[in-house]
C-alpha cells in the first residue's frame, strides 16, 4: 500500500486519523521518505475511566470532530468547528419522487439498526414507536442495509400505512438526497445519525450501551434529542460491540417507546 501511495501523487503531510497499527506502520514510512505527519488522540485512556465498572469516571470527553480537527491544526491547516447544523437543501429527483410522491406532510426517517446489539433499540419496542407514529398525519421512511434487515423493514411497511421501506432500493446518494427532506430522523448511534448530521437535520438518537460522552454524538446535534437510560453501568462500551453483562440489555429496555415519541412530536408538530 505505500508503495502504491508513493507512486500515485506527490504529498506535503500525512493525517493519521484512524491511529492503528496499519496507519502507525504507513505513516513512520513516510516518515522516512522525508514527509511530516500528524495523528488523531483517540483519548483511550480517558475512554477506558468512561467504560470501567465499578468506578466510572462520566465526564463528557472531546468531541471525536474535534480531534480530527486538531490532526490538520498540527499540520499547519486552521479549522474551527462551530459545531452547527446546516441544512442542505437536495432536490429531489425522479426517481426518489416514485418511491416518495410529493412531500405534503412532515417527513421522519427511522434508522433502526446498527451493528452492534449493544446500539439497537428492541426491534419489537421500535415497532411500538411507528405504530404510534402511524396514527398521525406524516410519513415515514425506514433505513437500513442488509438483506435482513430488508424484510423487517418490508413487513412494517405492510402493516403500517405511514411506513415506507426504502432498505436496498436506492443508492446512497439518493438516500442522502431524501434525507435533507426529513424534519427529524431517528436514529440509534450509528451511520444514520452521521448521514442525517451531514445534510443538516436533526436526530433523535437512541442509546444503549454507548454513550455520547465518548464523542460520537452526530456532528451539531443537540444532547436535548438524546434518548437513553441512566442505570449505572452504562456505559459499558464505546463501540456497542461488548456482550451485556447484565444479560438482558436493560440500557435499552428501560426506554420506554413512548419518551421517543415525544421527542419526535417536538418536529413534526
Amino acid at each position: 500500500m505505500f508503495r502504491t501511495l508513493k507512486r500515485a501523487a506527490q504529498y506535503d503531510a500525512v493525517a493519521d486519523l484512524h491511529d492503528n497499527l496499519r496507519t502507525k506502520i504507513l505513516r513512520r514510512l513516510f516518515r522516512l521518505s522525508g514527509l511530516t505527519y500528524a495523528y488523531i488522540d483517540k483519548g483511550r485512556a480517558d475512554k477506558k475511566l468512561l467504560t470501567r465498572f465499578p468506578g466510572k469516571v462520566l465526564k463528557p470527553l472531546k468531541l471525536t470532530t474535534e480531534r480530527y480537527a486538531d490532526v490538520f491544526n498540527k499540520l499547519g491547516f486552521n479549522v474551527i468547528l462551530d459545531h452547527q447544523l446546516v441544512k442542505n437543501h437536495r432536490q429531489l429527483t425522479a426517481e426518489i419522487l416514485a418511491i416518495t410522491g410529493e412531500k405534503t406532510k412532515p417527513w421522519l426517517g427511522i434508522a433502526p439498526f446498527a451493528k452492534h446489539k449493544g446500539k439497537i433499540y428492541p426491534l419489537e419496542r421500535t415497532e411500538e414507536v411507528i405504530k404510534s407514529l402511524n396514527n398521525k398525519d406524516v410519513k415515514l421512511f425506514l433505513f437500513g442495509g442488509s438483506v435482513l434487515e430488508e424484510e423487517i423493514c418490508l413487513q412494517w411497511q405492510q402493516k403500517y400505512k405511514t411506513v415506507i421501506s426504502l432498505v436496498r432500493r436506492i443508492t446512497m446518494e439518493q438516500e442522502l438526497i431524501l434525507i435533507s427532506q426529513l424534519d427529524v430522523m431517528m436514529s440509534m448511534d450509528s451511520a444514520g445519525m452521521h448521514l442525517a448530521s451531514l445534510e443538516g437535520v436533526p436526530v433523535v438518537s437512541v442509546w444503549g450501551a454507548t454513550h455520547h460522552y465518548a464523542g460520537f454524538l452526530g456532528y451539531g446535534q443537540s444532547e436535548n434529542n438524546i434518548v437513553a437510560d441512566n442505570i449505572e453501568c452504562r456505559p459499558c462500551s464505546i463501540y456497542g460491540n461488548k456482550p451485556c453483562f447484565r444479560k438482558d440489555y436493560a440500557c435499552l429496555y428501560n426506554i420506554d417507546p413512548e419518551t421517543i415519541v415525544n421527542s419526535l412530536n417536538k418536529f413534526i408538530s
